[in-house]
C-alpha cells in the first residue's frame, strides 16, 4: 500500500548533484513543506505534500508533526565494527606520547583485537556487531560496511564474516560486508608478506567467495603492512576470482593511492598522507577518495586534504573508520562536521560525501538520494533549517525513517 510521510519543514533530495568535485550549497535541492510517496521500501515521488496528498487520495497518510528536516540515510562505506574487546589501554598510551609501535611492542596494537577478537565465538560477536549497527542506525546511518581483519586466519576471519551476515539478518541497516584479512601478517604466521597474501588467496577467498560471505576484498598498504607489489599481485588475483576491490590507501606514508588506482579499485581509503600527486592522480581516475576522520581525531594527527581532493575534481566519500583502535568513536556525522570546519567542506558536499558520493564507493546505485525508484531509506532532523544539522555538529538526532527492504 502507498504511504505519503510528511510534510517535512524541508527535504533535500540531493537530486542531480555530481558525483566528483566541489559543490556549494546553492546546488541543493530543498523541497519546502514536503511530502514523500512510498510502496514497498521504494520512493515513488517526492514534492509538496499538500499537492502529492490532493494526487493519491488512497494513500495512507502519516504524518509528521512539528519542524523537520528530511535527508537520505547515511552511509557509512569504512568500518571496523566486527571486533571483541577493548583498546582502550592503547588510547591512554597513545595520549602519553607512546608511539605505535612502542604501543605494538608493549602488546597493543592491531594484533591485541586480533587476539580478543579470536577468543569471540561467532554468537559473541555478532551480538556485539549488533550493538555497534544498532547504535549507527539510531544515528542516521542505514548502510553500513562492515570488515573482517582481526582474524587474519582462515576459521577466524570465516567466524568474523558469518557474525557480520548473522547479524545483517537481523537489523533494518543494510550492511555490506569486506574481507580485510590482508590488514596485517599475523605475528603467528612464519613466512613473509608475499606467502601470508598467498595463504589468503588459497585457503580462504575460495570459501569467502563459495559461501558468498563477501564480495569484497580490501589491503592495507603501509610500511607495518603490506607492500605495494604485493598488495598490487594480491589485489589482481583477488579482481579475477570477482571481488570488488577497496585499498587502505597512504595512512602514514604514499604509496597505497597508486596501487588503488593502478587496480582500479572502487576506492582508496584514508589519505591522511596524499600530497599533490596523490590527489591529482585519485582527481583524474574513476575512484572514490575516501576521508576518516575517525582516525584523525583518534590518533591526533592531521586530515586527509579533503579540500584540495574536492577542489582537484575527486570523488570524496567521508567513513568513520570505527574501530577499537585508532577510531573507537564511531559517531559519523559529529565527525563529518568537525572536520568540514577544519578543511572548509561545505554543507552540500558533506551531505554529497555522506550519501550518493558514499553510496558509489560500494557500488550502490540505489540509494543515496531522496528521488523516485531509489530504496525509501531516510532520516529526519528536528530543526527547521538544514543548516542547524552541521551546526550542532553532532549533537542533534535523526528520527530515523527506513524501509524494511533489505
Amino acid at each position: 500500500m502507498k504511504k505519503l510521510i510528511g510534510p517535512f519543514t524541508q527535504i533535500l533530495t540531493l537530486a542531480g548533484m555530481p558525483l566528483k568535485g566541489a559543490l556549494k550549497d546553492d546546488d541543493l535541492h530543498i523541497i519546502p513543506q514536503g511530502g514523500i510517496l512510498v510502496e514497498n521500501g521504494l520512493i515513488l515521488a517526492v514534492g509538496d505534500f499538500k499537492k502529492l496528498h490532493k494526487e493519491n487520495p488512497s494513500a495512507r497518510i502519516e504524518e509528521i508533526e512539528g519542524d523537520n528536516v528530511l535527508l537520505p540515510g547515511f552511509v557509512d562505506c569504512h568500518t571496523h565494527i566486527c571486533f571483541a574487546g577493548s583498546r582502550a589501554k592503547d588510547y591512554a598510551m597513545r595520549i602519553q606520547g607512546k608511539t605505535y609501535l612502542e604501543i605494538a611492542k608493549a602488546g597493543g596494537g592491531i594484533w591485541d583485537s586480533v587476539t580478543q577478537t579470536r577468543a569471540a565465538d561467532e554468537a559473541e560477536l555478532t551480538a556485539l556487531l549488533l550493538q555497534r549497527i544498532e547504535r549507527h542506525l539510531s544515528e542516521g546511518v542505514t548502510t553500513i560496511e562492515v570488515k573482517s581483519g582481526y582474524g587474519l586466519e582462515t576459521h577466524s576471519e570465516l567466524k568474523q564474516l558469518r557474525a557480520i551476515a548473522a547479524a545483517s539478518a537481523k537489523t533494518q541497516a543494510s550492511i555490506i560486508p569486506t574481507c580485510l584479512a590482508a590488514h596485517m601478517v599475523p605475528k603467528d604466521f612464519t613466512g613473509s608478506q608475499a606467502e601470508y597474501l598467498s595463504y589468503v588467496f588459497q585457503d580462504l577467498l575460495p570459501v569467502v567467495k563459495h559461501d558468498n560471505l563477501a564480495n569484497r576484498v580490501d589491503i592495507f598498504i603501509e610500511e607495518s603492512a603490506f607492500n605495494a607489489n604485493n598488495a598490487i599481485i594480491y589485489l589482481n588475483k583477488a579482481k579475477q576470482m570477482g571481488f570488488d576491490i577497496t585499498v587502505h590507501a597512504d595512512q602514514f606514508t604514499t604509496g597505497g593511492s597508486a596501487v588503488a588506482v593502478r587496480s582500479e579499485a572502487v576506492s582508496a581509503d584514508h589519505l591522511e598522507a596524499s600530497r599533490d600527486a596523490e590527489i591529482k592522480m585519485l582527481a583524474n581516475a574513476d575512484i572514490v577518495a575516501v576521508v576518516l576522520p575517525g582516525a584523525s581525531l583518534g590518533l591526533g594527527m592531521s586530515y586527509a586534504p579533503a579540500r584540495k581532493l574536492l577542489d582537484a575534481g575527486a570523488c570524496l566519500a567521508i567513513a568513520s573508520d570505527w574501530n577499537p583502535g585508532s577510531a573507537p568513536m564511531g559517531d559519523l556525522l559529529m565527525q563529518a562536521a568537525v572536520m568540514s570546519a577544519a578543511e572548509k567542506i561545505t554543507t552540500a558536499e558533506v551531505f554529497a560525501s555522506l550519501t550518493y558520493r558514499a553510496a558509489k564507493a560500494l557500488k550502490l546505485n540505489d540509494r543515496g538520494t531522496l528521488t523516485p525508484g531509489m530504496r525509501a531509506d531516510m532520516q529526519a532532523y528536528p530543526c527547521n533549517d538544514y543548516r542547524e544539522i552541521l551546526y550542532q555538529q553532532g549533537k542533534l538526532k535523526p528520527l530515523i525513517l527506513t524501509s524494511d527492504l533489505k
